[in-house]
């Protein structure tokens, strides 16, 4: 049992992620997509989850905007207000694990120490960093919602890849290029990866897919 200084208990639950995995037949995880603004991490975390929900595994993706509407509305792009953002979704994350999906999060996590105070929340062997790489001019040719533009004329400070620094991930567990790859090609690399690594059993895609062609 984990207890801190204001007597604030942790309980432990009833039902656990074993629990969960020996009803759902796969293992929850976290895949942490993390990359420069444009490079494909909500795409790609938006058609994984697509994908895995055609072969009846539940996902959730925490988009980065997206949680800006509401958990975290309060934070700002200081690297103070960026490195809280990314230990809320932290803990965020581990939740969804715990209940037993695959939660997705698409977030530019641009600092190193931020992204392994993450995959510490996340229990070991439940977390899967993903470095969605892209070249710096291709995200910017990208650019849905002109923001580097806005960047390169002043009008955003401390964005990430113009004003502020974005330190790549050293050894994370898988590398999608995007300015190569298609993003089906990108969805593939990360079944295979799931597959090989036993969150999700080879004969459960096989079923489900043919299944689904039928």
């Amino acid at each position: 049992m984990k207890e801190n200084p204001n007597n604030v208990v942790w309980h432990e639950p009833s039902v656990t992620v074993a629990d969960r995995k020996q009803l759902y037949d796969y293992r929850s995880c976290a895949i942490w997509f993390t990359g420069l603004p444009s490079a494909g991490k909500s795409t790609l975390a938006n058609a994984l989850s697509r994908k895995l929900h055609s072969c009846g595994i539940m996902s959730y993706v925490l988009d980065g905007d997206n949680i800006r509407h509401g958990l975290n509305k309060d934070l700002g792009s200081s690297p103070e207000d960026r490195k809280e953002n990314i230990r809320r979704i932290g803990e965020v994350a581990a939740l969804f694990v715990d209940a037993g999906l695959i939660a997705m999060t698409a977030f530019i996590s641009p600092y190193r120490e931020d992204r392994r105070t993450a995959r510490a929340i996340v229990k070991q062997g439940e977390f899967i960093e993903v470095y969605v790489k892209c070249q710096l001019d291709v995200c910017e040719q990208r650019d849905p919602k002109g923001m580097y533009k806005k960047a390169r004329a002043g009008q955003i400070k401390e964005f990430t890849g113009v004003s502020a620094v974005y330190e790549e991930p050293e050894k994370p567990e898988i590398v999608l290029e995007t300015d190569k790859l298609s993003v089906e090609d990108c969805v593939n690399r990360l079944l295979d990866y799931l597959v090989s690594n036993e969150y999700i059993k080879k004969s459960r895609m096989a079923r489900e897919m043919a299944n689904a062609v039928l």
